[in-house]
């Protein structure tokens, strides 16, 4: 075979980038989440590069294996998603034996959030879309086993960052995300929804930290810092609730602005490695499937 020349392998590298690039660029996903829950990357359109779990409501209680570990009774009231059998002294392997109420059977993971009230009584809600995104130029690792992690201040008493958590109507609603609950149109399609976001850099050494957060950032413009090396995934954690009327609702955290969510990694982790390969390494929009 004869040997290129170097003006015809520069041209060929070029094209290949170019042709990453343009992959890149031109994802476009579908789901719940949008502009929102970015990270300010107007030359990157990664939004659709996912896959997504979908889980029921599991259980209520005043546990947080996070912040109060063996403490029975010591938070305010927490709705769980995923595990079946999250508590105040769940273990990696309890998580996993527990059973899930996600659709996919390897996602064990423990996902909760406050409980939302009205007037008094809780509201049950019908169930939980998650979304995995890569919202890094460079490839994303599969979290580590064990990772636990806390986005959103439960503190908050005025709005939160768009991109950690916010409140809609779902997409068809037609209903701009609003730091309050907002009134939705009725129909089968639309309904209140909570939403929070994930930080998706991680230091690369600690599972947790002492205040739960500082282990994680958000990337930049999608890049992760220096001192948050790893890009993992970015979960966006939507809750649905069957309810319309924002009158009387709030968080059992304190009204309305406190949103967060806790997630513990108990998936089977060859699982997550395969979507996490397959799907948003290889800048595929797999959503429910795969």
């Amino acid at each position: 075979m004869r040997r290129l020349r170097p003006i015809l392998v520069v041209a060929l590298v070029a094209c290949a980038t170019i042709g990453v690039s343009a992959a890149v660029a031109h994802v476009r996903g579908a789901g719940e989440t949008g502009a929102a829950g970015g990270d300010g990357m107007p030359a990157l359109r990664l939004a659709g590069v996912n896959f997504v779990t979908t889980c029921g409501f599991s259980h209520r209680n005043q546990d947080d294996l996070i912040v109060f570990p063996g403490q029975p009774g010591a938070s305010h009231d927490h709705t769980y998603f995923g595990a079946t059998t999250t508590h105040v002294g769940s273990t990696l392997d309890s998580l996993r034996a527990g059973g899930t109420t996600c659709h996919r059977p390897g996602d064990t993971a423990a996902y909760w959030v406050p409980t939302l009230f009205r007037d008094g009584v809780a509201v049950e809600p019908l169930g939980a879309t998650i979304y995995y995104r890569r919202r890094t130029v460079d490839p994303v690792r599969a979290f580590p086993e064990g990772l636990r992690m806390i986005a959103g201040d439960a503190r908050a008493t005025s709005p939160q960052a768009r991109r950690v958590t916010f409140w809609n109507c779902g997409v068809a609603a037609d209903v701009p995300p609003a730091s309050e609950p907002p009134d939705c149109p009725p129909g089968r399609r639309s309904g209140l929804r909570l939403h929070v976001t994930f930080p998706n850099c991680w230091d690369g050494r600690s599972l947790d930290s002492s205040d739960h957060q500082s282990h994680m950032a958000y990337s930049q413009r999608g890049v992760c810092p220096a001192s948050h090396p790893v890009e993992v995934p970015s979960i966006s954690l939507v809750v649905r609730y069957g309810i319309a009327e924002a009158d009387g609702l709030e968080l059992a955290s304190g009204g309305v602005y406190s949103a967060h969510a806790d997630f513990v990694n108990a998936w089977d982790q060859a699982t997550l490695r395969r979507l996490v390969a397959r799907c948003l390494n290889a800048l595929r929009h797999c959503g429910r499937g795969l």
